[in-house]
């Protein structure tokens, strides 16, 4: 296998060129795990938390008979400490995994190559430049998106936390962790709200990273939705 030339040269995760190869195992098992369960936990937060902030009509017949809201919290509280635990998992991989698994928790701003390739990427994105560079793990632009994803899984956690542990009590382990969090916003109200606006951006965020992975996949001829399956990312020629 050759490597690609030109402009659209295989990089890798620092935007130095790669070895002569054209396929490479960049996600290791347990990254692909955590996305996919990752995934399917943000599914279930979205789907319960829309209901808990706007809750189905009363349903007919005694309130004891009728425990749909009690399913659908309990959903959204079970898949919120799975999201936790595959959270602490993936940083914990992080540290034992390949250079790429801790890739995104980290942005290196002081390499001027990478900061070129930010721009070079929101320009290809942008439908202004003809061809892409190849990149083995993230592209700059992907690797800032999945920084602040990050960030903003940490901040819903935070703020879930902290209104789970309204119904916990003030002597439970929740509160002692996130409590802290009311003297931010001392009305629970708005830590609701700011839990609920954190909903959307995880919603838009997902919408913008299905649209990125499918356009990648097609134009810039290399594997990013089946590299998430397999694990190896593949570019297709040689010349982009």
């Amino acid at each position: 296998m050759t490597e690609a030339t030109g402009n659209t040269g295989i990089l890798d995760a620092h935007g130095e060129r790669a070895a002569n190869l054209q396929t490479f195992y960049v996600y290791e098992a347990p990254v692909r795990l955590w996305h996919w369960v990752n995934a399917l936990a943000i599914v279930v937060l979205a789907l319960t938390g829309f209901f808990i902030a706007s809750p189905l009509p009363s349903t007919p017949g005694e309130a004891s008979a009728n425990f749909l809201m009690g399913y659908i919290r309990f959903a959204h509280f079970a898949a919120g400490y799975v999201l936790v635990i595959g959270l602490l998992g993936r940083i914990y991989w992080a540290f034992v995994g390949n250079p790429y698994a801790r890739q995104v928790f980290t942005l290196p701003l002081w390499d001027r190559k990478w900061v070129w390739g930010v721009f070079y990427e929101l320009r290809w994105y942008l439908f202004l430049v003809r061809r892409p560079q190849k990149y083995i793990g993230h592209n700059p632009l992907a690797h800032v998106s999945m920084f602040f994803f990050l960030l903003l899984l940490t901040f819903m956690i935070v703020t879930g936390f902290a209104l789970y542990s309204e119904g916990a009590g003030r002597d439970s382990w929740q509160y002692r962790l996130f409590g802290w969090v009311f003297s931010i916003w001392p009305n629970s109200q708005d830590v609701h709200t700011w839990h609920h606006l954190g909903m959307w951006g995880v919603v838009l965020f997902v919408i913008v990273h299905v649209y990125a992975a499918v356009r990648e996949d097609i134009m810039s001829r290399q594997s990013l939705i089946s590299s998430m399956i397999s694990g190896e990312r593949t570019f297709r020629d040689s010349d982009g």
